[in-house]
C-alpha cells in the first residue's frame, strides 16, 4: 500500500471544508491593534471535509491506548477508565462551574472536594489530605515541601532524603527541586530495603526516607514497620510513594504502618486518565502533626454548609490554582463511590492475582530475578535470552508490537538486568492475560529458533525499528510547508 500522505501534502488551494458566512458588525481589523494582526493567512492545509475526517480517523487507528489494547506498562498502571466517570465529570453543574462563583452557589462542588479528601484519608490511614497537586511528581514535591516546613518550624536542620535503589525515578528529582540532597539505599537479596545499609545511612542530617511500597520490583516490603521505626528513632520522617497503592487497597493503610506523608496517583489507583489522557492529580495525605503545613485553600464543613478557607498560619501556600484538577478528582470520586469498600478490596485482589498469574506462567521462559510472590506487577528479565540467543529486552518489546500488544516497561527498575516490568492491572480478564502470555512464550521460542526476526521487529508498523540513541543525539526536525 502506498504510504499515506500528510494533511499538508493534500493541500489544494481553494479547497474548503465549509464556508463561514461574512460576520456582521465590526470587522476584526477594526477592533484589534494592527501589530497583533497577521500579515498573511496561517499556513493551514486547504482540504475537503472528508479528507479532514479520514486524516484524523486514520491517526486515531494508529494510536494505542487502554481503550484499544492491553497496556501492561509496569509502574505506570495504564488501566481502563470507566466511562461512567467521564459522564459524571461532563455533568453541566460541574463542567461549567466558574471558579469565581460565590461559595453558596457551589456547595455541591465543595462537598465533593470535602468528601473526596475524607475518602482518601480513610482509605490510606491519614488525618488530612490536600487535593491541590496536579500530578504524582507534583504531589511528591508538595509532600517534601510540607516535610521541609515542618522541620523548619521545629528548628531542625535536616537536608538529606534517603532513596532506595528500587524507587521511582521521580523521587530523587523531586528531592532536588525541593532543596534536599539524596543518598541511595541498597536493596537486599530479596529485593527489599537493606536494613543494614539503611542503618549506616542514618544521621542527624536525614530528613526523611522516600519508600515506594510495594516497590518497583512489585514486592511488598514486609519490614516497613521496622523501617518506619528506624526513621522515627532518628528524628526523621517516613515518606511513601503511593503510586502502587492499588496493590493494597482495603488490606493495608500506609498511615497505620508508620508513614507520615504519602502522595496518591489518582490515575494509577482510582482510574482517572493517565498521561496524554490527563490532566493528572496527585493528592497528598499526612499525619495530624503535618496537617497545619498543607497547602491552601482547604474545604471545611460548618454545620450543613461547606466553606473554602484560603489562609492558614503554617501552610506552605498554594501549589496549584484553586483546588487542583477538580475534573479529574470527580472521576476518582465517582470510581470510589461506585466500588465502595468491598469493591476497592477486589481491585487489590484482582491486580495481585493477575500479576502473579503472569509471573508463574512465564517464569520458565524468562529469568525471574526474585523468587517471591509479587503484588500488582511482576518483573521478569530477558537475561537468559541475551546470554543464549543475543536477544535483549528491547527485542522482546519490539516483537510484542507485531503481535498486537503494547510492550511492558523495559530496563526498569535499573537494578534488574534486561528488565521486563509487567503490570496487568485488575481490569484485564483471563482471556486477555492468556493471549499476552502466549505471545511472550512465542517470542521466547522465536529467540531460540529465529532470532533474526526479533532483531528486525517490528515489521508490521508504518515505521520500523528506530535508532533511539541516534534519535536522541541527532534529532532531525522537519517542518512541513503549505501555501496559504
Amino acid at each position: 500500500m502506498e504510504q499515506a500522505k500528510t494533511i499538508f501534502e493534500k493541500n489544494k488551494p481553494g479547497r474548503r471544508c465549509f464556508d463561514v458566512p461574512e460576520a456582521r458588525g465590526p470587522k476584526p481589523e477594526d477592533m484589534i491593534p494592527a501589530k497583533l494582526l497577521r500579515s498573511a493567512p496561517p499556513a493551514i492545509p486547504q482540504v475537503s471535509e472528508p479528507e479532514v475526517v479520514r486524516h484524523y480517523s486514520r491517526l486515531g487507528r494508529r494510536n494505542l491506548g487502554v481503550d484499544s489494547t492491553f497496556y501492561p506498562l509496569g509502574s505506570c498502571t495504564m488501566k481502563y477508565n470507566p466511562k461512567v466517570n467521564e459522564a459524571a465529570a461532563a455533568m453541566d453543574g460541574f463542567l461549567n462551574l466558574h471558579p469565581y462563583i460565590p461559595q453558596d452557589c457551589a456547595q455541591g462542588a465543595l462537598e465533593l472536594i470535602y468528601d473526596l479528601e475524607h475518602f482518601l484519608a480513610e482509605i490510606s490511614g491519614f488525618e488530612a489530605v490536600t487535593l491541590e497537586p496536579a500530578a504524582g511528581a507534583h504531589g511528591e514535591f508538595t509532600g517534601l515541601l510540607v516535610i521541609k516546613a515542618f522541620l523548619d518550624a521545629a528548628g531542625e536542620e535536616r537536608d538529606v532524603v534517603l532513596i532506595p535503589d528500587s524507587a521511582h525515578g521521580t523521587n530523587p528529582a523531586s528531592c532536588t527541586i525541593a532543596g534536599f540532597d539524596t543518598r541511595p539505599v541498597k536493596s537486599d537479596s530479596k529485593g527489599l530495603v537493606d536494613l543494614e545499609d539503611l542503618k549506616a545511612k542514618l544521621d542527624p542530617k536525614v530528613a526523611a526516607l522516600m519508600l515506594t511500597n510495594p516497590n518497583t520490583l512489585g514486592l511488598f516490603d514486609t519490614n516497613v514497620c521496622r523501617i518506619a521505626g528506624m526513621m522515627h528513632d532518628n528524628g526523621s520522617l517516613m515518606y511513601m510513594d503511593g503510586a502502587n497503592l492499588n496493590a493494597i487497597l482495603g488490606y493495608a493503610r500506609p498511615g497505620d504502618f508508620g508513614v507520615d506523608v504519602m502522595h496518591f496517583n489518582l490515575h494509577k489507583t482510582f482510574s482517572t486518565p493517565h498521561g496524554g489522557g490527563g490532566p493528572g492529580s496527585g493528592p497528598v495525605g499526612v499525619k495530624a502533626k503535618l496537617a497545619p503545613f498543607l497547602p491552601m485553600p482547604r474545604v471545611v464543613k460548618e454545620g450543613k454548609a461547606f466553606k473554602a478557607v484560603f489562609k492558614a498560619e503554617k501552610s506552605i501556600g498554594r501549589v496549584r490554582s484553586w483546588f487542583g484538577n477538580t475534573g479529574v478528582m470527580l472521576k476518582a470520586y465517582t470510581y470510589i463511590l461506585r466500588l465502595g469498600a468491598r469493591g476497592l478490596k477486589r481491585v487489590a485482589e484482582n491486580a495481585v492475582l493477575n500479576a502473579n498469574y503472569i509471573m508463574e506462567s512465564l517464569k520458565n521462559d524468562y529469568s525471574l530475578p526474585y523468587e517471591s510472590r509479587c503484588m500488582h506487577e511482576c518483573v521478569l528479565s530477558a537475561k537468559n535470552l541475551l546470554k543464549k540467543h543475543d536477544i535483549r529486552a528491547m527485542d522482546v518489546a519490539k516483537r510484542l508490537i507485531d503481535l498486537g500488544f503494547h510492550p511492558p516497561t523495559v530496563y526498569f527498575p535499573l537494578i534488574v538486568e534486561e528488565a521486563l516490568m509487567i503490570e496487568p492491572t485488575e481490569t484485564e480478564n483471563l482471556e486477555t492475560l492468556d493471549e499476552f502470555i502466549a505471545a511472550m512464550k512465542q517470542i521466547a521460542k522465536e529467540a531460540e529458533e529465529t532470532p533474526g526476526l526479533l532483531h528486525d521487529a517490528p515489521v508490521t508498523t508504518p515505521v520500523g525499528r528506530l535508532d533511539e540513541v541516534k534519535a536522541v543525539k541527532e534529532p532531525r526536525l522537519v517542518f512541513a510547508k503549505s501555501s496559504p
